[in-house]
């Protein structure tokens, strides 16, 4: 197990450029078994997820080319349905969360998949109820076996059908759409996430051949067609890191051009971050944060405390709750937090109260923080990273504290974050990585 030991206090400075969108990458990366010919995927992160992801696909017997140092192909013209069997198979479907989205591509294209119950980060119930709820309206016939913690379906052939889902599940949205795209007829999907993650994988699909309307909207029209080609796509830049770069600069006190973000793909992330008072400017496609010693959070009309909250697209990503309630931390002001889809996702607060941060954890959804203004540094001490969101949290905390501290189980922050230490050692800090 690997640890961080992290010299806090340190001004950044510099540009740093955001890795490909880890989320986007699982759904695209299972998108190729659809198809028998070649697919190119360019921008994918050098992360233990996509990695993990990679080497299932090759164990699938699914053909992968690295062609770059972001640049795969793969040809899944030879899948080995007996893999689903193996012992290997069930190691790696474990491991990641990601990997139950191979279940709606081996469906629609060889009628049957199967899954152990998938791994991922421990931030409360993830359940997977609106996945199979959706294969089932599609014809397929759907077993849970409860001794196993394995899930398993079957369909002769998929029929195009009306779904109104339960939550709009990114995942659950992408895996209903891949089975779909080769199902007899018609399917309309209603109350579909509508994320760029989710948009990329209709248009990346729409041209292998797939007949997808609707896209960025809640409301999905799929025409099912018989077979689908080969494509190239380029994903985009992962919009947690540019959130988690914006919060450290605020943090650290920091001067930071982030690169290339594509800055129309990202909802209502800039718009958070300046609520909470980062100054910030668009130069291009870049995003400039100018060093700042102290900002203020913003309040309602009627001078209340703001309220931060997760929502479904295009409302704030709960993936960055994590990074809003560490730069509050430090902010003028006070502001309520509220994780509404994860109940197990702010118990990290006890390592910043620990460090000397101001929350009253309200319940297991929402904390409220009163800032220090930069006044009383955070301190320095011995943490453990619990997902890979806090885990970045944290470590943002780190860089901006007084003294030494030693985050321990870094690999959770690497399924998530390529190479994050030496990117953010280039740029001022001071972080090692020990054994």
């Amino acid at each position: 197990m690997a640890s961080f030991e992290v010299i806090g206090g340190n001004k950044l400075k510099g540009e740093i450029i955001p890795q490909g969108a880890k989320n986007e990458a699982l759904q695209i990366l299972c998108a190729v078994l659809l198809t028998p010919e070649t697919v190119t995927i360019s921008n994918i992160p050098d992360i233990r997820d996509v990695n993990k992801l990679i080497e299932l696909l090759q164990g699938l017997g699914v053909k992968v080319e690295r062609l770059s140092a972001d640049t795969y192909s793969f040809k899944a013209d030879n899948v080995d349905l007996d893999y689903l069997d193996t012992e290997a198979f069930v190691a790696q479907g474990r491991a990641i969360r990601g990997s139950v989205m191979i279940v709606g591509p081996m469906l629609a294209r060889f009628g049957k998949s199967k899954m152990p119950k998938p791994g991922g980060d421990k931030i409360g119930r993830r359940r997977l109820d609106t996945h199979f709820e959706g294969f089932e309206k599609l014809g397929a016939k759907f077993k849970y076996n409860a001794s196993d913690n394995f899930f398993s379906v079957t369909a002769d052939r998929l029929k195009g059908a009306y779904m109104l889902l339960d939550e709009a599940s990114v995942t659950g949205t992408a895996n209903i759409l891949m089975a779909a795209v080769l199902a007899e007829g018609t399917t309309t999907i209603y109350n579909a996430a509508c994320e760029p993650y989710v948009q990329q994988l209709c248009r990346m699909l729409n041209r292998m051949g797939a007949k997808i309307s609707g896209i960025g909207s809640n409301l999905l029209v799929i025409e099912g067609v018989e077979k689908l080609g080969g494509t190239e796509h380029r994903m985009l830049p992962d919009m947690i890191e540019i959130g988690s770069f914006i919060g450290l600069a605020a943090m650290t006190g920091s001067e930071i051009t982030i690169k290339d973000c594509q800055i129309p793909e990202l909802g209502l992330i800039p718009d958070t971050f300046q609520r909470l008072g980062i100054k910030m400017e668009f130069r291009g496609d870049d995003i400039y944060i100018p060093a700042q010693d102290h900002y203020e959070i913003d309040t309602y009309i009627d001078g209340s405390i703001l309220n931060i909250s997760d929502h479904t697209w295009p409302g704030l990503t709960p993936d960055l709750l994590s990074v809003a309630l560490v730069v509050a931390t430090q902010a003028k002001g006070t502001a309520l937090i509220h994780q509404k889809m994860f109940e197990s996702r702010l118990f990290f607060v006890d390592k910043l109260i620990d460090m000397g941060a101001q929350i009253i954890l309200c319940d297991p959804h929402r904390a409220t923080v009163i800032g220090h203004n930069n006044n009383i540094p955070l301190r320095g001490i011995r943490m453990t990273s619990p997902d890979i969101r806090a885990g970045v949290a944290l470590l943002i905390a780190a860089l901006s504290a007084e003294g030494t501290s030693i985050i321990d189980n870094v690999e959770q922050i690497d399924r998530g974050y390529q190479n994050i230490d030496g990117r953010l050692n280039a740029i001022g800090a001071q972080i090692r990585r020990i054994q």
